[in-house]
Order: structure tokens, then C-alpha cells, then sequence
């Protein structure tokens, strides 16, 4: 991407489309629908399942004759096969062409396929460099649903990147002071294995909850980082006390928009020691559902403060930090694995990381 006239010399964005897991849909909306097409990592893209539940991401073009197969041009889902509208080729889930109404179906005719993963009915679809295969998996540990309310999914569209919204995890300082948290506090330094980076910290934040004014949630964050597009917080708060789960799912649309997605759960509300909007009073099945819904309108309000910055932002390749900066130097280095390799460069190189960490270093004194 070059440099517009009117950026100075230190914004540069990085690539818009960075290897890792993308969301797409929850599996509920893609049954609904039966049929979804939109644009994805500047692809057009298509969504449907079969009759054995099957996800496919694919192509939105078919190979026959290039004809679209979204919806809106007459593609449907028939017998768990999609259906072309120009000539009525049908493809399983794996792309491949296994029926045509005039001749038996070619082997060549074969659909270009995403590969796909679940995590508690999210859809996630993979974007490798130069094509390459899942590099690693999201949430390596399953998520127990005991006492858990069901999701709820808000997506949001505006210009921007996910490499700037997953920075929110190790920018302590902006808790404070766009969100007006108290007490936040690093409870050990970030930590990067691989793909997967983690973040720690604790926090408070007075709230109005159901009438009850500046009600103060003491909350320790645990923030999983497993590439640009997923972020997932696991958050105990310790005076009511209940858990809460939340995604950020930053997904590019077309290099310049992004979709991002806030996914919440809240549970462990057997026992509420301050009955919040009388939640104590409810049957225990009903009390995380009650909370979830408390909950998100706060978090949405919370991430709109971040889209006001985020989708009027510059990317600068040299920011002029301060010590309060903590460790976004760091999360930048390990962002660098998600890109391809510059010319004559390797993502892996020692010296190189030497050479960045003294320049952190050098900023920070």
C-alpha cells in the first residue's frame, strides 16, 4: 500500500489482510439464512451448510461459466448442495461439482474452499500467506457451557485494521483514560508463545447496573490474543461475583473496512452475593441470561468509545512512546508473524529482535 501524499512519512498501514482465523457468522444465522454471500479479506465469499451440518466458505463465482452464486443473483441451497442459478451445477461442502442436469459433472468444476472452524456455534474461516494451509487452532482447550447464558453477537462496520483493535490488549493506559477504568494494573508482563499472545490485569469500574447507581466491578482480565482477528477475554469480577467471556472478532471486509464483531457470555451466578437488579431472586438458570443483557449494552458503549479513535486513526511505524506505552512495542513485534516476509527477510530472525527491543528500550528511557 504506498503512502498517501497527504500521510507523513511515518503512517504506513500494515497489510490490510493478515494470516490468521476470521469470523464470518454464528451457525444459527447461516442456517437461518440457508445462504450468505458477502465480502471477505476482499474476496466474495459464500456460506451454507448441509443436511449433516457441514459449514462451507467458498468462492461465490463458479468455476463453469463465472456466474455469481449469492443469493441475490438466484443461488440457493437445494438437498444440502448449492445450486448455480445459470445452469444448475451443484457443489457439496467441499467445493466439488456432483451433479449437472444435462451431463454427468466434471471433475475440473471444483469451487475454491476456505477451511472453517467452530467455536461454540462462531464460524471462523482461515486467511493464509500465499495460500498456505491453518497454521494453528483456536481455542486449543474446550469451553465448558455449564451455567453459561448463550452468546450475544453485536457487529460493528468503520474504517480500520485489526492489527489497531487487538493492540487494546496491551494498552493499559487507554482504560483510563478513554473508558474511565480505576486501579487497572498489569498482574504479570505480556507473554507471547507463537501465534498466541496473553495479557493479563486487573481493573475497577463504576457502573449504573439496573438503577443501581456507580455500582463498582472489580474485574481481572485474562486477554488470549490468537492473531489479529480473535480476542478473547476471560473476565472474573469478584464482588458479586460472576465470570464473563467476551470475543473481540476483528474481521477485514475489503482493505479498508473492518467488521468487528463483540461476542458475550456471562456465567458462575449460582450464588450473587449483592442482589443486582434482584438477581437472586431468579431460578439460577435465568440469573446469566438476566446479567448477559445487563452486560452488553455496556460493552457496546465501551467499544464505540474505541471506534471514535480506531476509525480516524493513523498506523505509525515509529510512535513516540512513553514509559506508561507498557508494552505495545512488544505486541507489534510479535504482530509481525501475521504479514509475509519482507524481501530477503525472515519474521524469525534474532538479530533483528535484538535490534527492536534495544530501540524499545532506547524509547521508553
Amino acid at each position: 500500500m504506498s503512502i498517501r501524499p497527504t500521510e507523513p512519512a511515518n503512517a504506513l498501514s500494515p497489510p490490510p489482510f493478515p494470516e490468521g482465523w476470521y469470523f464470518l457468522a454464528s451457525r444459527r444465522a447461516v442456517e437461518k439464512a440457508k445462504l450468505i454471500q458477502k465480502t471477505w479479506m476482499g474476496e466474495s465469499i459464500i456460506i451454507w451448510c448441509d443436511d449433516d451440518g457441514r459449514i462451507c466458505v467458498a468462492e461465490s463465482h463458479c468455476p463453469h461459466l463465472g456466474a455469481d452464486l449469492g443469493p441475490e443473483a438466484g443461488g440457493r441451497v437445494c438437498d444440502g448442495r448449492l445450486v448455480c442459478p445459470f445452469h444448475g451445477f451443484e457443489y457439496d461442502t467441499g467445493g466439488q461439482c456432483v451433479a449437472t442436469p444435462f451431463a454427468p459433472a466434471p471433475k475440473a468444476a471444483r469451487l475454491r474452499v476456505f477451511e472453517t472452524t467452530e467455536v461454540l456455534g462462531l464460524i471462523f474461516a482461515w486467511w493464509g500467506i500465499g495460500g498456505r494451509p491453518p497454521q494453528w487452532n483456536l481455542h486449543p482447550d474446550p469451553l465448558d457451557q455449564t451455567g453459561w447464558s448463550s452468546l450475544s453477537i453485536q457487529t460493528l462496520r468503520f474504517p480500520g485494521h485489526p492489527q489497531e483493535t487487538a493492540e487494546n490488549a496491551v494498552d493499559l493506559a487507554h482504560f483510563r483514560y478513554v473508558h474511565g477504568y480505576h486501579n487497572v494494573s498489569r498482574i504479570k508482563p505480556v507473554s507471547v508463545d507463537g501465534h498466541c499472545l496473553l495479557s493479563r490485569f486487573d481493573f475497577a469500574s463504576k457502573r449504573t447496573i439496573a438503577g443501581f447507581p456507580y455500582l463498582t466491578l472489580n474485574m481481572t482480565a485474562t486477554t488470549h490474543v490468537w492473531g489479529l482477528g480473535c480476542s478473547f477475554v476471560e473476565v472474573r469480577e469478584h464482588s458479586t461475583p460472576f465470570d464473563m467471556r467476551f470475543w473481540v472478532l476483528a474481521t477485514p471486509v475489503d482493505g479498508e473496512l473492518i467488521d468487528l464483531s463483540l461476542v458475550t457470555q456471562v456465567g458462575g451466578m449460582s450464588d450473587p452475593k449483592r442482589r443486582i437488579a434482584g438477581l437472586g431472586f431468579l431460578p439460577v438458570p435465568l440469573r446469566a441470561r438476566v446479567m448477559n443483557r445487563i452486560l452488553t449494552p455496556m460493552q457496546k458503549r465501551d467499544v464505540l468509545q474505541d471506534v471514535k479513535i480506531w476509525s480516524r486513526k493513523q498506523h505509525l511505524r515509529r510512535p513516540r512512546l512513553a514509559r506508561s506505552d507498557g508494552e505495545i512495542m512488544r505486541y507489534r513485534a510479535y504482530c509481525r508473524q501475521f504479514y509475509p516476509a519482507p524481501p530477503g527477510g525472515n519474521h524469525n530472525d534474532k538479530g533483528d529482535h535484538e535490534a527492536r527491543e534495544k530501540a524499545r528500550e532506547s524509547q521508553l528511557q
